[in-house]
């Protein structure tokens, strides 16, 4: 049993952001600090992308730990209220997300996924220097 009204849930939900999050800005300021120059939000590929990276062929998605499923993260569960709704509904995210990233790497994409708990302030660094890292190494 859901502790809040449809309607409290309802507008709960309608505010959290899908696009231009927290997580997404420090990446992309990141690698703006370092140079790269992309391309936000791209609908003219599989699961529009939080960072395209034509210059070196990299798609970037910056996951949420909740809303992608991050198994064994501390920042993710299922919730104890609505439980079948949730479930069905996460395994659908991780499942879109295989799809989408299958059809990226078929198109020759390196499909990168910068998760949220490794932008926490004491992982943050080193996180965005590997993925710096991963983005820019020779093929």
């Amino acid at each position: 049993m859901d502790k809040l009204s449809q309607k409290a849930r309802s507008e709960n939900m309608a505010k959290i952001r899908n696009r231009d999050t927290v997580p997404e800005e420090i990446v992309r300021k990141y690698l703006f600090s370092k140079g790269l120059r992309y391309r936000k939000n791209d609908k003219k590929y599989p699961g529009k992308p939080d960072i395209v990276l034509r210059k070196f062929k990299t798609i970037v998605f910056v996951n949420g730990c909740f809303w992608h499923c991050h198994i064994g993260c501390k920042n993710f569960s299922i919730p104890k209220s609505n439980t079948d709704f949730w479930e069905k509904k996460l395994a659908g995210n991780v499942e879109r997300d295989m799809i989408n990233h299958n059809k990226l790497k078929a198109a020759g994409w390196n499909v990168l996924i910068m998760w949220e708990c490794e932008l926490c302030k004491r992982n943050r660094e080193k996180s965005l220097e590997k993925l710096y890292y991963d983005i820019v190494k020779p093929q």
